[in-house]
């Protein structure tokens, strides 16, 4: 590969990667539990841009029963909309940080592996302290939450 295909590679890959964190930028996605009584609505950077809890979900003669109940639904909304957004940014970046890893792509000198990183991997999509990755709300990987059966996220109308 000559210098020449290497730019236009590296500007290929640039032009995607800010094509991808603009879709990021733009999309939210929702998580919902107890069947809908709460929803919450993460933006593609993470943030938590909207919570909603249904006047069904609160009963005014047992409000401490409620509280607990509210705060476990609320729980489980965040946490199913940030697998959600964590879904949509491996899907959004991952095609892009495998691409560095490609046969023919050069080690940069003193930064050893910086084409090659994987899950697992500080800093890294999908490492620890990535979102949706490994410590991240909601990544316990157990499947469902209680008041949360079978759920699942996805993305939520603008």
């Amino acid at each position: 590969m000559d210098l020449q295909q290497l730019l236009a590679a590296a500007q290929q890959m640039q032009d995607h990667l800010m094509s991808a964190q603009q879709e990021l930028a733009d999309a939210e996605v929702e998580g919902t539990s107890g069947g809908g009584l709460v929803k919450a609505r993460v933006n593609g950077q993470g943030e938590l841009v909207d919570l909603t809890i249904s006047p069904a979900a609160i009963d005014p003669a047992d409000p401490v029963d409620t509280a607990q109940t509210v705060a476990d639904l609320v729980l489980a909304a965040v946490r199913n909309a940030y697998s959600a957004v964590g879904d949509l940014q491996q899907e959004k970046m991952g095609p892009l940080a495998a691409g560095l890893g490609q046969p023919g792509m050069p080690e940069i000198p003193g930064l050893p592996g910086l084409f090659g990183g994987g899950p697992g991997e500080p800093d890294v999509p999908g490492g620890p302290g990535a979102l949706g990755g490994p410590g991240a709300p909601g990544a316990s990987g157990e499947p469902g939450t209680p008041g949360d059966p079978g759920e699942r996220p996805g993305p939520s109308a603008p």
